[in-house]
């Protein structure tokens, strides 16, 4: 049964994610707008919606480790191991105005996190994400969707390509199908990779730190490898950077308004490193304008040798 979990899953990922990337490039054509910008949004908070759903949802069952540990540690997967296999795949160019804008918004969502799971040890209190911080969070998040909605107005402003021909309802009902396929097999995905581990004798709790960890993530990896398979390079981008925004301004955000979120002390480890392999991705960017197959590898074990330390620390 878990080895055919494991090929459902991963066909509906593959089918998900080849339906989103075609109905989001439509989408973006018809309406005269980046695929930059719609990898910023529509793919990225379509396929951060496992996230979502596991942070809230373990906000609401009073688990705020779950919570807080998801986001920090799927923002890890996306920058170090999506982002290196991407690249592999086929380099990323990357535009001026991302490296200017959309990759140090992702350091200042870091940071901004770092700061509030500082702040409380400061007065000798538990670390705490609180309601207040969970408010300040959704205000970035409210500030980076009016910036995104004003650089597609200027966009369309300005262009001169013509809308391309057709339904937009089909468009809307490729990515509907695509993100729904994309989390369905993600979700069988992991349950199939979780039984097979425990078959072979690994315990539940280290398949949950690994496989697990993984798994929400799983759309952004297949959404991404596909957008870059298919020279959709700006959306695989977009969809990398706006996926970490929105989990840490949006999903953190929501999940500390319904209940403040204690923070491990460990976890301040977890978000440095977040910082620093964001700066390190900003850093590759900014010498060459791409991100490039050699640059990707290194991402990439970063990640393994991340992998190692959170099996041993755990």
């Amino acid at each position: 049964m878990m080895y055919l979990l494991l090929a459902v899953g991963f066909v509906l990922l593959i089918i998900g994610a080849d339906l989103f990337v075609r109905g989001a490039s439509d989408t973006a054509a018809r309406f005269r707008i980046p695929p930059m910008l719609i990898g910023l949004t529509v793919v990225a908070f379509g396929t951060s919606s496992p996230e979502a759903a596991v942070s809230i949802m373990a906000a609401f069952g009073g688990e705020p480790d779950v919570a807080v540990g998801n986001v920090i540690g799927s923002n890890v997967v996306n920058i170090t191991l999506i982002a290196g296999l991407t690249a592999v795949v086929t380099a990323l160019v990357v535009k001026e105005a991302v490296i200017r804008k959309e990759i140090p918004f992702t350091i200042l969502a870091g940071v901004v996190l770092l700061v509030m799971m500082l702040d409380m040890p400061l007065h000798d209190t538990e670390a705490m994400i609180s309601r207040s911080d969970g408010l300040l969070l959704l205000l970035f998040f409210t500030v980076f969707l009016a910036y995104v909605l004003e650089s597609a107005r200027q966009h369309r402003l300005t262009t001169t390509a013509e809308p391309v021909a057709g339904s937009w309802t089909k468009s809307l009902l490729f990515m509907g199908l695509g993100i729904v396929l994309l989390v369905a097999g993600g979700e069988a995905l992991v349950r199939g990779a979780i039984g097979a581990a425990e078959a072979f004798g690994m315990s539940s709790t280290l398949a949950g730190l690994t496989i697990a960890a993984v798994g929400t993530s799983l759309p952004e990896l297949a959404a991404s490898l596909i957008a870059a398979w298919r020279k959709e390079t700006d959306m695989a981008v977009g969809n990398l950077v706006g996926s970490n925004i929105f989990n840490i301004f949006f999903v953190l955000g929501v999940s500390a308004v319904i209940t403040p979120l204690p923070v491990q002390r460990y976890l301040v480890s977890d978000i440095v490193l977040l910082l620093a392999v964001s700066g390190l991705l900003l850093l590759f960017t900014m010498t060459g304008r791409r991100l490039s197959r050699k640059e990707g590898i290194l991402l990439a074990l970063v990640y393994i040798v991340y992998l190692i330390f959170i099996i041993l620390r755990n």
